[in-house]
């Protein structure tokens, strides 16, 4: 059951990330081959480079519904790209619940592989980060990680919390819904209200 469970939000997060992946290159008029390429990458980079980490082939290679799943998140993007277009935080909210999904399965995927609790942080914020910053780059736009946004660090507080709550008798679905709220409501909310963390300048000068 609990291995049903991150799997399917893994699966979840991967059509997730694909739409904003995808939806990003329609915003910058590419062909279907680029938005759907865009897609992908933005889809599997993470989690590619996350199971690179821990010595472990990565799961689309092996597993044909991950590809399933990004070719139904690139449609999406492709055929209800107007419609998706008229709400304009959109690409942002598909993007928030992407990096809480993957944080959570990045998180939970090494710690079933005995990565220590600090590497499981890190690699699930490397799950959930990389895609975009990938995405980003081909855009050729600054990646949000590299920007004065609650981003990565909304990844680190959701991994943080799934780790310490998983040592406590808490249900592990109970728990996966603590994580991807944290994360999407972190970064929701440093959005709707402007919220960041100040740049090195600014601690500097004070």
């Amino acid at each position: 059951m609990e291995y049903d469970l991150i799997y399917y939000i893994d699966l979840l997060g991967t059509m997730v990330f694909a739409i904003s992946g995808a939806m990003a290159a329609n915003r910058f008029g590419v062909d279907v081959f680029g938005a759907a390429f865009t897609g992908f990458v933005t889809a599997i980079g993470g989690g590619s480079l996350r199971d690179v980490f821990l010595n472990l082939r990565p799961v689309w290679v092996e597993d044909g519904n991950y590809l399933i799943a990004i070719f139904v998140g690139v449609m999406i993007s492709i055929l209800f790209n107007k419609h998706l277009d008229r709400f304009a935080r959109t690409l942002f909210l598909f993007d928030a619940l992407g990096i809480g999904f993957f944080t959570l399965v990045g998180v939970e995927k090494s710690l079933d592989n005995e990565s220590s609790a600090i590497a499981a942080v890190m690699l699930g914020m490397f799950s959930a980060t990389m895609g975009g910053v990938i995405r980003d780059v081909l855009m050729n736009v600054t990646p949000l990680i590299l920007r004065k946004e609650i981003y990565a660090s909304a990844c680190l507080a959701g991994a943080i919390i799934y780790v310490l709550l998983s040592l406590t008798p808490i249900d592990l679905r109970i728990n996966a819904i603590i994580c991807v709220a944290v994360v999407f409501g972190l970064r929701f909310l440093a959005v709707r209200y402007n919220y960041s963390l100040p740049s090195v300048e600014e601690i500097k000068n004070d």
